[in-house]
């Protein structure tokens, strides 16, 4: 089984693995914001809801204010449910087939869940350190 090794860039991904869920919504907290926005959120976001079958009862209302400040706290709680509802489904192969997961996150799946790193050409500033981090150390797949 594949085990990101840990980088000297400290991205959140390594922090998360191997829960390929939580992996996925820190990503989706990403998109449009910063990082150092999702550090004030991310841990006390996975400490209420832990897992996608508790974010999937989770009410709305106590998520969008959980994470106001990442911006679209009414939006972006939406979108993690219906990509939680279709995660939970078991029907895909790739977390690109699922709503509101794009390029982004699914390069970072395929990097630290599958370990296909190789193959992946991420266009993100951070996966992309991760990346070369990665080639130059020598690391196998």
């Amino acid at each position: 089984m594949w085990q990101p090794p840990k980088s000297p860039h400290g991205l959140i991904q390594e922090d998360l693995w191997p829960d390929e869920w939580k992996i996925l919504v820190s990503c989706m907290m990403l998109n449009q914001t910063t990082r150092k926005q999702v550090d004030k959120v991310v841990d006390e976001f996975f400490e209420r809801w832990p897992t996608p079958e508790t974010y999937a009862e989770a009410d709305l209302t106590e998520v969008s204010e959980a994470i106001r400040p990442l911006g679209f706290y009414n939006r972006r709680p939406r979108a993690i449910k219906k990509f939680t509802e279709q995660y939970l489904a078991d029907d895909w192969k790739e977390p690109i087939e699922l709503y509101g997961i794009g390029k982004y996150a699914n390069d970072a799946w395929r990097i630290f869940v599958r370990g296909d790193w190789r193959d992946v050409k991420p266009q993100d500033h951070a996966l992309n350190m991760y990346h070369s981090w990665l080639e130059l150390s020598g690391e196998r797949q």
